[in-house]
């Protein structure tokens, strides 16, 4: 069952396209990773999504129900997070909860309880006195009290260091498994999806560029490598995207795109993916 489809969003800011036509489905219990650069419109297609940034034209249907006319409702099955959580920096973790649970008609304190102990969280805290790990579990904690069912977590990993950053991993893992909830979630970090999406999105400027699985994405291509003067017309048309010098180049291709035989060939991992993809020509797709 898809939890969250987009068809054909779009986003300008004056001359400017934040997002082009882009549309993907999000199925239930998935991870679903948002990729690219700095810039290259993550955010904005999730807030386009949720209806926080209203999008110029667009269709987003979430639960089966149609965003502008059921837009209170679905968002009281919703959460965003961006980063950490950055709101009454002055008030206490068990305060903030009391409050937040007064914007929902539904609240689980029996989950809230649950998950601060789980994230070790001190509810005598200030939030301005968490590390940037323990307010990313801050809001976990309180999206998942309300019962989210879809989780849109902007660039949660931001900021946090390698142990930090594989415990959160670790934590969206079971939020989606065992928990059955969906988790949209963007990064640049290219690492923080291989270890925990489905599928992936790789966005460049406002427009799709890839998608796929993880293994997939990885799987499916081969990254070749050759002398300057083997780099042919064939291998540029072929390849996703190509690097070359005076005295060498390598490109990714897709398997069986070309006859690899006479060439060193290796396997991608999904950072190579991205940059390769990145340094095609064009903008890309903007669809699944």
């Amino acid at each position: 069952m898809n939890v969250i489809e987009t068809d054909k969003l779009t986003k300008c800011f004056g001359p400017f396209t934040a997002v082009d036509h882009i549309s993907f489905t999000v199925g239930e219990g998935e991870i679903f990773g948002f990729l690219g650069a700095n810039g290259a419109g993550k955010t904005t297609t999730m807030k386009c999504a949720l209806n926080v940034v209203r999008p110029d034209s667009g269709e987003v249907t979430a639960f089966g129900l149609d965003m502008k006319t059921h837009e209170e409702e679905i968002k009281s099955r919703v959460a965003f997070a961006s980063g950490g959580f950055e709101y009454y920096p002055y008030s206490r973790v068990g305060k903030v909860a009391k409050m937040v649970s007064e914007f929902y008609p539904v609240w689980r304190d029996d989950v809230y309880r649950e998950l601060i102990k789980k994230f070790d969280l001190d509810e005598n805290k200030r939030v301005r006195d968490l590390s940037a790990g323990m307010k990313v579990k801050l809001s976990l904690s309180l999206a998942l009290s309300h019962d989210a069912e879809v989780l849109f977590l902007d660039e949660p990993t931001s900021g946090l260091d390698p142990l930090a950053r594989d415990e959160l991993l670790d934590v969206f893992r079971a939020v989606a498994y065992e928990r059955e909830k969906s988790i949209l979630f963007s990064t640049h970090v290219t690492s923080d999806l291989d270890k925990c999406a489905d599928k992936i999105l790789i966005i460049r400027e406002g427009r799709i560029i890839s998608f796929g699985g993880r293994d997939e994405l990885v799987d499916g291509h081969r990254i070749v490598r050759g002398g300057a003067d083997e780099l042919t017309d064939e291998i540029k048309r072929a390849a996703v995207g190509y690097k070359s010098n005076s005295y060498s180049f390598s490109a990714l291709v897709g398997r069986g795109a070309i006859d690899t035989s006479r060439f060193v060939t290796e396997k991608p991992d999904l950072e190579d993916v991205m940059i390769y993809y990145y340094r095609r020509g064009g903008k890309g797709e903007n669809s699944l």
